[in-house]
This record gives structure tokens, sequence and C-alpha cells, in this order.
């Protein structure tokens, strides 16, 4: 555990201090967002905050390599893996830095997801196998069930695991800090799980996984103080797109490489992981399928943009910019370490604590501002203000 903690400090650290110089790249590269009519902000922001999380990431990586425990297991275990995840980060990264810059086409952006995540399959970073459990019931010996996926149909769901993902987490990228604190609390909820998840079922702690999960952590933590509101320097699609990659590797590393059958309890633990990044972005998912649906019944686009999300509605209820990022942190605490604790916790007790964390939750999201101000305005606010 000590050897993750180092990694995750390191790659915070780094992200940290190398922030200020991706921002002063940004500004001389004219990698800047003006305000729009559908931001929050109100001040033209450099981007380009990418380029800082990759280097942190680098550098966890690099310092767990070097580590007593985890440094001759990874060498052994995962060295064509870990070259492969760099190789697709850093193409996610430029294709982002790119997008920051000029204003790439969706299907080129598209594109470049789609040949990042084949890197990753070339490199061995894709699915193994698929829990079915769930569907059959468990096996004789109380394992549970699994179907070996084919070299198409692994490259297949690997590639729409991560394209899906990434393109979720740019969907949360709307408000200061509102997409790295979402990703670091995912990531911090997959580490508890994987890490669990080794020590109950005797699985050799040293996983590709749990090192991704711990440096995702430190590089979104290391971010957040330039980035939450207000932002001096946004992460820009250089940014989101290489946490969604991230996140969706923390899944395919364990899901894809761990074998449920080795897993002795129930389907859950295998599950999980599948489910765990889609249940931290429900709530921002939630939020483009009803803006979708109430542009098209008001007869508009439904790329057409508005000030009806889920932020402009908290920012309405009189919530300021950092309570209500700190409110969407709530929740998505809630939903991924509830998730988290489905595996671990006996039914009866994860019910009625996720009941009680749910009511204060709801009370938090819509009593406090009224106590404090009238819904107001949105003068002087600033956000990510990706969200269409």
């Amino acid at each position: 555990m000590r050897e993750y903690m180092l990694t995750l400090v390191v790659a915070a650290t780094v992200t940290y201090l190398f922030t200020p110089v991706a921002r002063r790249i940004a500004l001389r590269w004219g990698a800047i967002t003006e305000p729009r009519d559908r931001d929050v902000h109100s001040v033209a922001t450099p981007r380009l905050g990418g380029i800082a999380m990759l280097v942190g990431f680098a550098a966890g990586l690099l310092v767990a390599t070097q580590m007593p425990f985890l440094g001759p297991r990874l060498a052994t275990n995962s060295s064509r893996q870990l070259w492969a995840l760099l190789a697709a980060a850093t193409l996610i990264c430029l294709l982002g830095a790119a997008d920051d810059r000029w204003e790439l086409d969706a299907l080129t952006k598209l594109a470049g997801q789609v040949l990042a995540a084949g890197v990753m399959v070339i490199g061995g970073v894709q699915m193994l196998y698929l829990p079915i459990g769930s569907l059959g019931g468990a096996a004789a010996d109380g394992a549970s069930k699994t179907y070996v996926l084919g070299q198409v149909d692994g490259t297949v769901l690997t590639v729409v695991l991560v394209v899906v993902t990434i393109n979720a987490v740019n969907f949360v990228d709307g408000l200061d800090g509102l997409a790295a604190g979402i990703v670091a609390i995912a990531a911090a909820a997959f580490f508890v799980f994987s890490y669990i998840l080794t020590v109950n079922e005797s699985i050799t702690r040293a996983t590709l996984s749990g090192v991704v999960a711990a440096a995702l952590v430190g590089v979104a933590v290391g971010f957040l103080p330039h980035n939450f509101s207000p932002a001096r320097v946004f992460m820009g699609d250089s940014g989101s797109m290489l946490l969604g990659l991230l996140l969706a590797s923390t899944t395919i590393t364990l899901t894809g490489n761990v074998a449920p059958n080795a897993v002795s309890t129930d389907l859950a633990p295998a599950l999980l992981p599948l489910v765990l990044p889609f249940a931290v972005v429900a709530l921002p998912f939630l939020d483009v399928v009803l803006a979708i649906a109430r542009r098209t019944v008001a007869g508009r686009s439904p790329f057409a943009p508005d000030k009806q999300h889920l932020h402009h509605r908290l920012l309405e209820r009189g919530h300021s910019h950092a309570r209500a990022v700190l409110v969407m942190y709530l929740w998505s605490a809630v939903i991924s370490f509830g998730a988290t604790a489905f595996v671990f916790l006996r039914p009866r007790t994860l019910l009625i604590s996720l009941a009680i964390i749910s009511v204060v939750a709801v009370l938090i999201t819509m009593n406090i501002p009224r106590l404090r101000r009238s819904p107001g305005s949105f003068t002087g606010l600033r956000g990510g203000g990706n969200t269409p």
C-alpha cells in the first residue's frame, strides 16, 4: 500500500508543479478558451492542462517501476502493457492538445480515440474475459462464469469501452474542477475495490490496474488546485480525453486480465469494474440524454447549446460555483463508493447506509442554498464550459 501511495504522491506533485508550465505554453501557443454565451466562465482562460497530467502520470509510472515490491512484478507481468498504455496516453493527449489549439472536427477526434485504443490493444491492454454469471447463475464450485473473448471480440469491446469513457469524461468537463474531481473520486473508488479484491482473493497485490488507478488519482488531485473555481487553467480536451482513457484502462487491466473464475465469491467482484466507470458518470450521461430530449421536443437541434444543464440548474438554485461542483462530487462519491461497498458489505447494512447518505445528499442539494441566498445570476462565475 505504501508504494501505491508514493506513486500517487509523486504523480500529484509533478502534475501540480508542471501545470503552471503548461499554462504558459497554452498562452504562448494561443490555446485559450474564450467565453461563449452558454458558458459560465467570463474570462478567457488557457487550457492544455492535459500536458501537465501526462507528465505527472509518466512520473508516477516511472516511480512505480523502481519500487522494491511493485517494480519487479510490473517488469515481469506488465512491462509491455505499461509501454503501450503510456504510448496511448501520449497519443490521446497530443490529439487533445491539437483540438485545444485548432478545434478539430468530431470525426478526426473519434478516429484519434480509436487509434489510441488500438495502440493499447496492440500492446496487450485489452479485454480477455467477460463475466456472464449473472445471466446463467454461478458455477457449481461457486466461482463466476466467464466468456472468453476472441481477438476480434476483445478488440472491439476494448475500443468501445475506451471511446465511450473518453467522451463521458469530456461531457463532465462543464465547471471548474468538476471533471478532475469526479475522475479522482472514481479512480479512488476503483483503487479501493481492486486492492481489497486482491487481498480477499489472494491475488497478487502488485497489479497494473492498481498502479494506474493510484497515478490517476494523483494527476487529478495535483491538477485540482489550479483548476478549482476560479480556474487559472482548464484541462481542455488534452486533459479530459487523457483522464477518460486512463479511467477506462483501470477497468480493462483488471477485468481483462484477472479471470472472474479466480474470484471465489460471487459475480459482483468480477462485474463491478465494468460498471463502476459508467456509474460514476451516470449523472452527466443523464444530463446529456435530457438535453437531447429537451432540445428535440422544443424543435431545436439536439446539439444546440443552452443553459439548462444540471450544473446550470444548481447555479440557478442558489449554489455558488464551488458549491455546485462539491454537490456533484458528493453524488459521484455516493454512487461510486456505494457501488464498491456493494461487493463487500451485507445488503442490509449497505441499503441502510446508502439511504441515510442519500437523504443527506438530497438535503444538501435542495435546501442549503436557499438558506444562504436567493437564486442568483451567473455574473462573475467562471467554469470549464466544455459542455454543449
